[in-house]
């Protein structure tokens, strides 16, 4: 028998260890559970203990000053050993386990209540206890409240350990990220740098030989030079995706959408079938402008290559909920069919056709431009024409 306590003592002891709980910090929640015991239960002093290998110490206490004490015959460890739901003692019942402790404590308790802090794998590692300076019972209330709160307690010592968790995950993916973005930037520029001599060289051998081609060969140097831009454009985009993560580190900011999208704008003046309408006075509070800034600069931009109407037309709508800011760019572009609307938002999807120049996409502008939204708290939809034009709507959370 004493090797099996032994035995769980040691799984117990790395329980403890798992949950990872600081002595020097204590959080506002642990404080309001200690004030709320001892307010429900009428008593002057309620604190939260965690049973270490040869010492209890106080996580959050009131009405008491104490850090620490010895585990043997303390109140925690009599709670731990009477294996209850609820351990309760007055001092007339077990003077000696009032008077072993009392050189801790500056008042002369006779009652004890302990709740033992349990995990769903029945290990405690710790307790809530109450103590009073005159001997008493607990109403069946007080009882019931005081093990709501040790469950309101093990939960947020469940959620520090989750959330322990989560960040140690969170930092493994980060690398992983960067690893992924590194070889996305060297395996671009291994591919950028021939690109070039490909496009450079084609462009000269049809200057130098121009006349002297047929038909046929002069083709076939298109085709190459053409797929080379295309390639050369898929590559950027994709580098401008893994980029992205680093536009969602930006600070927050407040911003004024009109100067923000009168830039945009700006970059189109020079087209005289452009037309582009967007809100004269908006101010937005606390959100990633250069996030933001990207999101509209794609839609405006994509807006404009798939439309192959003489005159070229966007408008830019803006309003605000309590919980978020909603925008539309609509556009009188080419359009595309209902069925496509969900995927044209998918990486390396593409709906197989070309801008106005006759570039192909590489399915990355928009799923650039999902991502963005998302990591804003807000979500993207689209609705479109074939023929008639596109509305794309999306959101981004008020904070």
């Amino acid at each position: 028998m004493e090797q099996k306590i032994a035995f769980n003592e040691k799984i117990r002891q790395s329980v403890l260890i798992d949950y990872n709980i600081s002595k020097t910090s204590t959080k506002e929640d642990f404080n309001q559970l200690t004030f709320l015991a001892a307010t429900i239960c009428h008593a002057p002093t309620a604190f939260i203990s965690i049973i270490d290998k040869n010492h209890v110490w106080l996580k959050s206490k009131t009405g008491i000053e104490i850090e620490e004490i010895e585990r043997k015959n303390s109140f925690a460890q009599l709670t731990l050993e009477s294996k209850l739901d609820i351990y309760c003692i007055n001092y007339s019942n077990d003077p000696k386990a009032f008077e072993d402790v009392q050189k801790y404590y500056n008042n002369n308790y006779k009652f004890y209540a302990g709740i033992p802090l349990t995990n769903l794998q029945g290990y405690t590692i710790g307790v809530l206890s109450v103590l009073d300076t005159e001997e008493r019972e607990l109403k069946k209330e007080q009882i019931e409240a005081l093990k709501a709160l040790g469950n309101q307690c093990m939960k947020l010592f469940e959620f520090a350990k989750q959330n322990k968790k989560f960040r140690v995950i969170q930092k493994k993916l980060k690398q992983k990220y960067q690893e992924l973005e590194k070889f996305a930037s060297v395996v671009s520029h291994d591919i950028k740098s021939p690109l070039a001599n490909i496009i450079s060289l084609t462009e000269l051998l049809k200057v130098e030989n121009q006349g002297k081609f047929d038909e046929e060969t002069t083709q076939y140097l298109n085709y190459l030079n053409e797929s080379s831009y295309s390639l050369r454009s898929y590559v950027d985009g994709i580098l401008s995706f893994y980029r992205s993560e680093h536009i969602l580190e930006k600070d927050y900011e407040n911003v004024d959408l009109h100067n923000l999208l009168s830039g945009i704008a700006h970059l189109y003046d020079v087209a005289n079938d452009v037309e582009i309408d967007f809100p004269e006075t908006a101010t937005l509070h606390h959100v990633n402008k250069a996030a933001l800034t990207q999101v509209f600069l794609n839609l405006v931009t994509n807006a404009l290559k798939y439309n192959s109407k003489d005159h070229r037309k966007i408008q830019i709508t803006f309003k605000k909920t309590e919980t978020f800011y909603h925008f539309a760019v609509i556009d009188n572009g080419d359009g595309f069919s209902e069925e496509n609307s969900s995927k044209i938002f998918e990486l390396f999807t593409t709906l197989d056709t070309n801008d106005r120049d006759g570039n192909a996409g590489s399915g990355i502008g928009l799923a650039t431009v999902k991502k963005l939204i998302n990591s804003m708290g807000g979500t993207i939809k689209v609705n479109s024409t074939p023929g008639e034009g596109s509305s794309f709507q999306f959101t981004i959370k008020r904070v």
